[in-house]
């Protein structure tokens, strides 16, 4: 017979993050989430849209096989008995970076086509923190309501915008500071991101003479 009361020790789990990159313009802050967790020694579990093999080519010029190869673990679109689609597979939560609208609206709606909105859907089910980088503008009154209830439920909207006062030098920066910003609401700390603060000089307010 078993002792009930003894606990059976598991080894300790790695950190793991979901990551889903859609055919929206922007996808180069898909790849660099996939080289800031590699440097920062996170997991990271990939799932690209159908149509992200097409964006890639157009503004990467890298096949998806290159792409595939940046994550520790590659799933597929239509693979929605992956892991990540099950809350029982622990995770930091997940980020969709780019996210098009047509992935935030499916998201918002809770009906799933796809291993990449399914796994959306888990990260909010199970409270975990779900980051949409969305790429669109400008917005008419529908994607502002869609945001809206995306919020309501969860989810952080977090477009990637240019921080100008971080003094970008390339677009390369500008793409980086926003991953990494993305990347802080997960608790990871990625070394490029500069700090108002820290890494860059505060501005003291002066009263009126």
């Amino acid at each position: 017979m078993t002792d009930a009361s003894k606990t059976v020790d598991r080894p300790r789990e790695p950190a793991r993050l979901a990551v889903g990159i859609t055919g929206a313009s922007g996808v180069v802050y898909g790849l660099r989430t996939l080289d800031a967790l590699r440097e920062l020694g996170v997991e990271s579990h990939l799932v690209l849209s159908k149509s992200a093999a097409l964006t890639l080519a157009q503004e990467t010029g890298l096949s998806v096989a290159e792409v595939n190869a940046k994550a520790d673990v590659v799933h597929r679109p239509a693979d929605v008995g992956a892991s990540i689609a099950s809350g029982s597979f622990r995770t930091l939560g997940m980020i969709v970076a780019p996210c098009s609208v047509r992935t935030m609206s499916e998201i918002a709606t809770g009906v799933t086509s796809s291993l990449l909105t399914r796994a959306a859907d888990v990260t909010l089910k199970e409270r975990r923190t779900l980051v949409l980088m969305i790429r669109e503008t400008p917005l008419h009154l529908g994607h502002l309501r869609t945001m809206t209830k995306l919020a309501e439920m969860g989810a952080v909207i977090a477009p990637p915008l240019p921080a100008f006062y971080a003094k970008p030098a390339s677009i390369a920066e500008m793409v980086d500071q926003s991953v990494g910003r993305a990347l802080d609401l997960f608790d990871l700390s990625w070394r490029p991101v500069k700090r108002w603060g820290e890494d860059l000089e505060t501005i003291t307010g002066k009263g009126e003479g």
